[in-house]
């Protein structure tokens, strides 16, 4: 069974072979990466891997600022992708951790009755109070998240999506495949082997068109998001996505609504010996340490320069300082007089 991951990359260096070791764990078989603007060595790490016939790394294609979008439509039609039994879009940040039998994506897929799709849902991970970037596995630092039905005040959770070769596609979004055949709806399911509701699978509104009811929809697998990890390594993210702030506002509600820990889940920790052996493997390569080496020297190196601006000073001291409940749970709280 040949799997296709497809993702996006910017400055995400330090964490490139964690995330290609884990997926080629779980039956990952190829992987298509698109890259831009990257100052880490990201690209010069994924050179490396091209070169070894570990993944097939591209320029991204974009000729303005929707990148996912344009690769996602470049990467239909090249032969990785094509020539795959199933394709898997997902982040760099995102984990697939997989409940039933040997852990890996056959049985997953076998789990939900082999549908023509299988739309996972995020359990966003908190960063647990922990500041200093470390170079070790993102899964084995980050063990709290929220309550895994309830994300801020909403039950309808993100999805990303498997999507076998046969479904009816009209075209991959980031979260989800969008079909092209009103008569025949596929076989959609979600990580219980259910059918996806109607309103998502047709998004028929712009509230379901990435997320829908994640209670009891993670029997057989989970799909851990660590959109924030450390402090610093979050501040770097910042920087990688707004390079002035000059003047400027920071909101940081992004982070409270995903450092809700109020739930402890180790159980994607079951990979890490097998994870670990495989990093080993993709270090030992001809130059791939080094080149991993040189991604979190200037990880850690930006992190530093940022801290010389006073804007990205007293983002890192609002983060530190910021409430441990998400703007909606505040607000409840402030409405029934609780503080």
């Amino acid at each position: 069974m040949r799997i296709t991951a497809v993702t996006c990359v910017k400055n995400e260096g330090p964490f490139l072979l964690e995330w290609i070791a884990f997926n080629r764990v779980i039956g990952v078989t190829d992987f298509l990466f698109y890259s831009n603007d990257c100052s880490d060595g990201t690209d010069a790490l994924l050179d490396a891997l091209a070169r070894h016939g570990l993944v097939t790394h591209l320029p991204n294609p974009a000729t303005n600022r929707n990148y996912q979008m344009q690769a996602l439509k470049d990467a239909r039609r090249h032969p990785i992708v094509t020539q795959a039994d199933w394709v898997w879009i997902s982040d760099v940040d995102e984990f697939l951790n997989i409940h039933v039998g040997d852990h890996r994506l056959p049985a997953l897929i076998t789990a939900c009755g082999n549908p023509q799709a299988i739309s996972l849902h995020f359990q966003f991970f908190a960063n647990g109070g922990i500041e200093d970037f470390t170079d070790a596995p993102v899964i084995a630092q980050f063990t709290h998240s929220h309550n895994p039905d309830i994300c801020c005040a909403d039950t309808a959770i993100e999805v990303k999506t498997l999507v076998r070769q046969d479904f009816p596609l009209g075209y991959y979004g980031a979260h989800r495949p969008f079909h092209d055949d009103r008569k025949h709806q596929p076989h959609w399911t979600d990580g219980a082997g259910r059918q996806v509701p109607k309103p998502f699978r047709s998004a028929a509104s712009k509230r379901r068109i990435r997320a829908f009811p994640a209670r009891g929809a993670r029997r057989f697998a989970t799909l851990n998001h660590y959109a924030l990890r450390s402090l610093d390594s979050y501040l770097v993210k910042n920087d990688r996505g707004d390079v002035n702030r000059e003047h400027r506002a920071f909101d940081d509600s992004y982070w409270r609504d995903r450092n809700d820990a109020a739930w402890e889940d180790r159980s994607i920790q079951r990979y890490l010996p097998a994870l670990n052996e495989e990093i080993d493997r993709l270090k030992a390569l001809p130059g791939v340490a080094d080149l991993h080496a040189a991604s979190v020297a200037a990880h850690r190196a930006r992190r530093e320069a940022l801290l010389t601006d006073p804007s990205y000073r007293e983002m890192q001291a609002q983060l530190r300082a910021a409430s441990p409940l998400c703007a909606a749970e505040a607000r409840i709280r402030a409405e029934i007089g609780l503080t």
